[in-house]
């Protein structure tokens, strides 16, 4: 979910096209090839217009590292390595998961258009995004999908345990409505998202406790010192909040992202200078091959339309459908750009610097 709210000020802003120029350029200069750069910059910059700062061009100073410890071959693509006639295997070559990923779930689309439901799992990726970027995919498509990710190392501590063992493992689910908007349910099976961490340290804000743990293993409201640690809570954070739900569901996305594909499982992260080899998978269903498939959209549109109708505790906040912050903040971001905060534009700076490319990244619209 979006966590950007209206009217707050958080740096300059950038429209869309200074932030995919900015973003192809350090790609292209670090050596990615066109089609991997064009999937990596879509998929970043979709994420910074749905207010899902954590995942987008903040990621490239991470990017940066990873580059530079060995996880990229920038020369890789992404090859169908075991089919069957519903589901396959993509090698993702430790290329950039963006282009893995759209590899995939192109191909999961197109088996479901013809046998009504596909499954295809990637193995050696890399980080792949925002997970819903993937899920709406098949939705945008008239179908249903269904995305998730192992991640490059451990994060989530199970719940009663001291140190972690799966990674923030995302979830994203997308169904299409008849004339409404899809329901997208994209969420990190973490209390947060380590990025949420990474850009309230950015910001030099405080986190909530529960958020995650420091290294003593005690919950901190230090962004960086939760960030560094990498000791993110299960969904629920507490064992009195039922965080045994969020570690089963990190279970599980390993399951399906890892055990299916034969990719890298998070506790058994290989360290500093192993390519990539991270997991996915995707899943894809066509709701014309059921019962109620012909009544799907407009029944998805009448359910979720009851779900906003919902009388809310303070008529300030109204009831919100999976989906509608990123909607209401990819309206604003079209309208007014995309804020980075001041520290990340510096970053990147120095990133573009260092990958000896230009500096195009703006003019800004807003207050540098």
């Amino acid at each position: 979910m979006s966590g950007d709210a209206p009217g707050r000020d958080d740096g300059p802003r950038f429209d869309e096209g200074a932030l995919r120029a900015q973003a192809g350029a350090i790609l292209g200069a670090w050596g990615f090839g066109p089609d991997p750069v064009e999937k990596s910059v879509d998929g970043l910059v979709w994420a910074d217009l749905r207010g899902i700062a954590s995942h987008g061009v903040a990621m490239l100073p991470i990017y940066e590292g990873w580059l530079r410890a060995g996880r990229f071959d920038v020369s890789a693509k992404p090859a169908v390595v075991a089919e069957g006639p519903v589901v396959a295997t993509v090698d993702g070559g430790s290329g950039m998961g963006f282009a893995a990923a759209h590899a995939a779930m192109t191909l999961a689309i197109a088996k479901a258009r013809r046998l009504g439901l596909a499954a295809v799992a990637v193995r050696r990726s890399n980080h792949f995004g925002a997970a819903g970027r993937w899920a709406t995919m098949a939705s945008d498509a008239g179908l249903i999908g269904l995305a998730t990710s192992s991640t490059v190392s451990p994060a989530i501590v199970p719940t009663g345990g001291l140190a972690a063992r799966f990674g923030t493992n995302p979830i994203a689910f997308a169904a299409p409505g008849e004339r409404g908007a899809p329901f997208v349910l994209d969420m990190a099976t973490s209390t947060v998202a380590l990025g949420r961490l990474m850009v309230a340290s950015l910001r030099g804000e405080p986190v909530p406790e529960g958020w995650a743990l420091g290294p003593d293993g005690r919950p901190t409201t230090d962004p960086a010192l939760g960030y560094r640690s990498r000791l993110a809570t299960p969904l629920g954070a507490l064992p009195e909040l039922s965080s045994h739900k969020g570690s089963g569901l990190a279970a599980m996305v390993e399951i399906l992202s890892v055990l299916l594909p034969g990719a890298t499982l998070s506790m058994d992260d290989p360290g500093p200078g192993a390519r990539g080899d991270v997991g996915h998978c995707f899943v894809v269903l066509d709701p014309r091959a059921f019962d109620g498939g012909e009544r799907f959209g407009a029944t998805l549109d009448a359910m979720l339309g009851r779900l906003r109708a919902t009388p809310a505790a303070d008529p300030a906040r109204p009831v919100l459908a999976a989906g509608d912050p990123e909607r209401a903040a990819l309206s604003r971001a079209r309208t007014h750009g995309v804020a980075l905060p001041r520290a990340l534009v510096a970053s990147l700076r120095e990133v573009a610097a260092r990958a000896g490319c230009a500096w195009v990244l703006g003019p800004a619209t807003g207050p540098v």
